[in-house]
């Protein structure tokens, strides 16, 4: 039972949520021989205050 856990910055819509856990469980499924109901995808959400990038932190970084 394969689990993918992706660490990503707040501020992505469900749909945007949705779509990469069904994206990511299709590549599972294609190259780890099983089945998507035995795939979980945990996506773990950092606020941007509380990561930072070469010593800055990602709520004070010029958007991109």
């Amino acid at each position: 039972m394969p689990e993918v856990v992706v660490y990503i910055l707040e501020g992505r819509t469900l749909e945007q949520k949705r779509g990469l856990v069904k994206d990511i469980t299709e590549a599972v499924v294609k190259n780890a021989g099983t089945t998507a109901d035995h795939v979980t995808v945990s996506l773990v959400e950092t606020a941007k205050s509380s990561k930072g990038k070469g010593g800055v932190l990602f709520s004070e970084m010029a958007p991109r």
